[in-house]
């Protein structure tokens, strides 16, 4: 019998969000994978699942597929695991509706029919391998599961906050949109302010971005001390975007708007202008309707989103991905 080394070339995403989040969700979903979902995204695209603040629960990587439970059963005593632990964990995202839930009981029948076919030490707490086995569009998928971690949560508190500095959320979701593959690509966030974008994107790791804004005082109290606070290591230089001489492959730009830094609308044309001329594709965070200025700049608008605050959505930004 072949052995099956845990190598998969499909993935699951467990996707949830709040109905006023839908629009930034699937701005961020198309970016990543080319598609929307409600709740289960199924790609050969591999990605860390605590990238995202809307993939709850993980990422599926899919070993078996078959159109029922006995059939992935009869196949996973194929698996090698090298003398590992592990657990099987029926994942409740799937896109059953409401007639056809499986109920706990049943639940823990299917975990116990997969895992007593596994050749290996099932370890109910602080498993080697944790596994998922999950229906989804009328089959039933099996794999390794890694469950994702709200990273971002750790950095709402911050030494140096605004009230009108975007959520850690948003910024997290932003750095998707901006940065789907960042496999050798140099980022600049040139209107950084307290740093709150710099940070997601260090703490993801593997991301090259710097920062710069042209007050002193958001970048040596603001952005510095926040990115040393969590023990990140990242350079933010005091510098106006219009003195700006690198080139960039993407450039993350939250429009300047709040009392410590007022824009005129001359002044936002020219922040647009300045990021055309330094980078390739521009994600531009807004509260006002740029549309004009940003094509204006020489841009095309290639996709967009509205993030938007509260359930009611009193205080929205647009994300307008440009290129």
């Amino acid at each position: 019998m072949t052995k099956h080394y845990l190598e998969a070339s499909e993935y699951l995403y467990n996707y949830k969000h709040a109905p006023e989040e839908s629009s930034l969700c699937a701005l961020e979903q198309r970016t990543l994978f080319g598609e929307e979902s409600d709740n289960l995204i199924k790609s050969t695209i591999k990605i860390e699942p605590s990238r995202s603040p809307f993939i709850k629960g993980g990422r599926l990587s899919i070993l078996f597929s078959d159109k029922s439970v006995q059939a992935i059963a009869e196949q996973v005593d194929q698996i090698e695991l090298k003398n590992q632990s592990f657990k099987v964990r029926f994942l409740k995202i799937n896109d059953l509706s409401s007639k056809q839930k499986i109920e706990y009981a049943e639940q823990r029948m299917i975990e116990s029919e997969i895992g007593w076919k596994i050749n290996g030490e099932a370890q109910m707490k602080n498993p080697d391998i944790l596994f998922g086995i999950v229906p989804f569009e009328g089959r039933w998928y099996f794999g390794t599961y890694q469950e994702s971690e709200p990273v971002w949560l750790h950095h709402v508190k911050k030494p140096k906050e605004y009230s009108t500095a975007i959520s850690t959320r948003l910024a997290r979701t932003v750095i998707n949109i901006a940065v789907p593959d960042p496999s050798g690509l140099r980022v600049i966030d040139p209107c950084c302010g307290i740093g709150t974008v710099l940070v997601e994107a260090l703490s993801m790791g593997g991301i090259q971005i710097v920062g710069s804004d042209l007050n002193p005082l958001v970048v040596q109290g603001g952005a510095r001390e926040n990115i040393s606070y969590f023990s990140y290591d990242g350079i933010v230089e005091v510098k106006d975007i219009a003195v700006e001489e690198g080139h960039y492959d993407v450039a993350i730009i939250d429009m300047p708007y709040n009392l410590f830094c007022q824009a005129t609308p001359e002044e936002q044309y020219a922040i647009i202008k300045h990021a055309k001329r330094i980078a390739d594709r521009v994600v531009i965070l807004t509260i006002e309707d740029m549309d004009q200025m940003i094509l204006m700049a020489g841009f095309t608008i290639v996709d967009r989103g509205v993030a938007n605050k509260g359930k009611k959505g009193l205080f929205s930004r647009q994300v307008i991905v440009c290129e």
